[in-house]
């Protein structure tokens, strides 16, 4: 049975679909408006062997935080509709993930509570049109609506590109493992017996 889901989101801000494959190969059609954020989902499906497809309209004469923030929204209630009730699933995952000078570690539970802990700081205001500070609000909008626990931390980094890439990497390879099937243990991954 395909674990997929199609999620659309219309405000009077952003209009948004948003189509996932947890058990994909790494393919990604993605078109925001967004660049910088287009080129963090592709990276993001390719890491995490998901096949995603993104579609959005947003405000962007505004600026760019509607639509990057409502994307992290419907990309969150896409794997949790995709994830159906978690059986046999890891549901942990965690990654420390290097590029060049930089390292971060990303940590997961799909545990169905929401919770988000970002330990970043990001040292430029600016990625090149992007608002660094965007990057911390797309991954809690994700946790959120995702129902997850996500932890992310910076070790260290000078580049900010460097050091978002790290994150949506890292958090790719995090969410790869906590979806992955354990077979050795097939029902719900949890004492209370559902998540």
């Amino acid at each position: 049975m395909a674990r997929s889901a199609k999620i659309e989101r219309k405000t009077k801000e952003t209009e948004i679909t948003v189509a996932l494959e947890l058990d994909g190969s790494g393919r990604a059609s993605i078109t925001t408006g967004v660049g910088f954020l287009d080129h963090m989902l592709e990276l993001f499906a390719h890491h995490g062997r998901f096949d995603l497809e993104v579609e959005a309209i947003g405000d962007l004469q505004v600026d760019d935080h509607h639509t990057v923030e409502d994307i992290g929204i419907c990309l969150g209630q896409a794997f949790r509709e995709a994830l159906g009730d978690k059986a046999g699933i890891g549901r942990y995952g965690y990654n420390t993930m290097p590029m060049d000078e930089t390292l971060v570690r990303t940590v997961v539970d799909l545990s169905g509570r929401p919770f988000f802990v970002y330990r970043v700081q990001i040292p430029s205001a600016k990625i090149g049109s992007f608002d660094s500070e965007l990057v911390e609000d797309f991954w809690q909008a994700f946790a959120t609506h995702a129902a997850c626990n996500l932890h992310m931390e910076l070790f260290y980094g000078r580049n900010s590109h460097h050091i978002a890439e790290a994150l949506f990497k890292s958090a790719a390879r995090s969410l790869w493992w906590a979806v992955r099937f354990d077979p050795d243990r097939p029902g719900i991954p949890s004492t209370k017996g559902t998540l």
